[in-house]
């Protein structure tokens, strides 16, 4: 029912129905993969956080989500990597709301990852737009955490800002749980970079 719903607050709405056994109640169209406009709109009136991963693009065919990246922004952000049988390999692709273009290390594969394998595709995504590779140097996932930090955030409040999460990978969101405290303590130990002006301006909160 979650694998390829879109919205972060309809996912984490029905795990928690679900485990109160009250999933029964819950309309038909608050479990579809996609919302339309109306329902959208419908939930965006609730709390903008609603709108969360609503607006990733729609599933190809015989695509599935096999990692979710979800920085605690203020928009309540969703990373969505998908993957889909192309012949006789498996094609990948990253995909946000915004139109940020990422560089893949790679397009496709023969076989489905190795969790070694996932984690060193993933610390090797670039984020083009951010123009500065230092904030890329603690791979991909990490790089929400220093660029908030980078950009003024406090670093108290970024201990738990980017959550990792994968069906397929189970393991996936205990590793980087362990590589985002890692980071937090050295950040803490070390003292963090005090923010300029310019890069205020690509804050994500």
């Amino acid at each position: 029912m979650l694998r390829n719903m879109k919205g972060r607050r309809r996912r984490e709405m029905v795990r928690d129905l679900y485990a109160a056994g009250k999933l029964e109640g819950l309309s038909n169209i608050l479990l579809s993969d996609s919302l339309d406009d109306e329902a959208r709109k419908r939930l965006g009136q609730i709390h903008p956080t609603f709108m969360g991963g609503e607006y990733l693009p729609d599933y190809g065919r015989h695509e599935i989500e096999i990692v979710r990246i979800e920085p605690d922004s203020t928009t309540y952000d969703v990373i969505s990597l998908r993957a889909r049988p192309v012949g006789s390999r498996i094609e990948y692709n990253l995909v946000y709301k915004y139109e940020s273009e990422f560089t893949l290390p790679q397009q496709t594969s023969r076989r489905p990852f190795s969790l070694r394998q996932l984690i060193r595709f993933l610390d090797s995504i670039q984020r083009i737009e951010t123009g500065d590779p230092s904030w890329d140097r603690f791979g991909f996932v990490l790089s929400f955490n220093q660029c908030n930090l980078k950009c003024g955030a406090e670093l108290e409040d970024l201990q738990g800002f980017t959550q990792v999460h994968s069906d397929q990978y189970p393991e996936l969101a205990s590793h980087h749980s362990r590589k985002i405290a890692e980071w937090y303590a050295a950040q803490e130990a070390n003292g963090s970079d005090k923010p300029n002006m310019n890069d205020r301006r690509k804050l994500m909160r």
